[in-house]
């Protein structure tokens, strides 16, 4: 059992360090009213808890051992390895949320372990490194849903594609906010190499035409993974997460197209509201049908 951080009792409230990102930072939905109303405060929960570790890991004030430590108390509350510690409240929640379920803790210790390898780790050597930290951090969310809307006939394949899929998206999307706040470039190393550009380039106010062939090499690569999760909302026991699902599946879709079309470095590039109205109405119909 790890020992919980040496943080004075005055200020214990610092064990979180919250961003001020939230549902409605995301891209794509988060818990909608599309999923079952009794399980919407269970994906609140772990959404709940992934921010909050999210957050610890992105803190650039704190030291790589301190963002360690913390997630390792974490880890030992959800694990229920830990009596509740102050401070460790969210950790708490979700291990009541995943006894309540019957949801394994794995998803939420791979998450964790995720956030550990962002604490010490901040550039990715290829694409297999880069989809080995997806793995673990996009994969665990994707995997929780499943098991939480009773499972999918494919397994989890599809699901992870769609989640790693996400992840890129959202790497290409903020790779110069990720690389001006927090030295992180989820960029493969050797793709770069390729193109005759140096992570610094990442900070100049527009794209130049190497750096713009390494994002559509990432796009193109995760134009693949969406392709290998169409299956994905067909495959669901749940008809309401097999609409969700299809919805961000036509979010993903339309925000690679923009991501195509768009300077990621000049601007974020978004999606409208008519883009979440068109792709929602389609996921729901697909969803449906």
């Amino acid at each position: 059992m790890t020992a919980a951080p040496l943080i004075p009792a005055a200020d214990i409230s610092s064990v979180e360090t919250p961003s001020g990102k939230d549902a409605a930072y995301e891209n794509f939905p988060v818990g909608s009213w599309l999923l079952p109303a009794r399980l919407r405060p269970h994906v609140a929960t772990f959404y709940a808890f992934a921010r909050t570790i999210d957050d610890i890991a992105d803190n650039p004030g704190l030291s790589a051992e301190d963002k360690v430590a913390r997630l390792d108390v974490f880890e030992d509350v959800v694990l229920g390895q830990a009596a509740d510690i102050p401070g460790y409240e969210k950790a708490a929640h979700m291990r009541d949320s995943l006894l309540q379920t019957g949801v394994e803790a794995r998803h939420c210790i791979d998450l964790l372990a995720a956030f550990k390898l962002d604490a010490v780790k901040s550039r990715y050597r290829d694409w297999a490194d880069l989809m080995g930290y997806c793995e673990l951090s996009a994969a665990p969310v994707g995997r929780y849903l499943l098991d939480l809307h009773g499972g999918s006939r494919d397994g989890y394949g599809p699901s992870d594609a769609l989640c790693m899929g996400l992840q890129v998206i959202n790497h290409v999307q903020d790779c110069q906010d990720d690389y001006r706040q927090l030295n992180r470039v989820y960029l493969p190393q050797d793709w770069m190499d390729e193109a005759g550009v140096r992570v610094e380039d990442l900070d100049d106010p527009q794209t130049s035409p190497g750096m713009r062939r390494v994002l559509d090499r990432c796009l193109e690569a995760t134009e693949v993974l969406l392709a290998d999760a169409e299956p994905l909302p067909g495959g669901l026991r749940s008809r309401r997460l097999a609409m969700e699902s299809a919805v961000i599946l036509g979010l993903a879709k339309r925000l690679v197209f923009l991501l195509r079309r768009h300077d990621p470095l000049a601007s974020r590039v978004e999606l409208s509201r008519a883009d979440f109205i068109r792709c929602g109405i389609r996921g729901v119909l697909a969803g449906l049908f």
